[in-house]
């Protein structure tokens, strides 16, 4: 099995997931956008599973600080672009689990998704 937790390392919705995996025994990778970067063609992938309506956080700080101009122009052929340069707008966390890919953090979705 292999698991690969996305998104930033301060988020407390990441510390919680973490929190889980770990007192669960699940061994992961975590990648931090801010730190590590993002792939552009990994992000193309994710963007195209998941979409850019599922995959851009606009509750948070990050999205209410866009201009007007940047909200309304936010479409599939720009999300890559706009997340690229503002990787914390990225939902979390996203949880890749031998290539399926589940967004946000729920203690009932990660149990049924290791068998908990």
């Amino acid at each position: 099995m292999t698991v690969t937790l996305y998104g930033i390392k301060n988020c407390d919705t990441i510390k919680k997931a973490r929190k889980w995996l770990e007192q669960a025994g699940i061994d992961y990778r975590f990648v931090d956008h801010r730190a590590d970067g993002l792939d552009p063609e990994q992000l193309a992938h994710w963007l195209e599973v998941l979409g850019h309506e599922a995959l851009v956080n606009k509750r948070g700080t990050t999205y209410r600080t866009l201009s007007d101009e940047d909200k309304a122009a936010l479409g599939p052929d720009t999300a890559a672009a706009l997340l690229q340069a503002h990787p914390a707008m990225i939902k979390r966390p996203l949880l890749n689990l031998d290539g399926e890919l589940h967004l946000g953090f729920k203690p009932e979705l990660y149990a049924s998704l290791f068998n908990q």
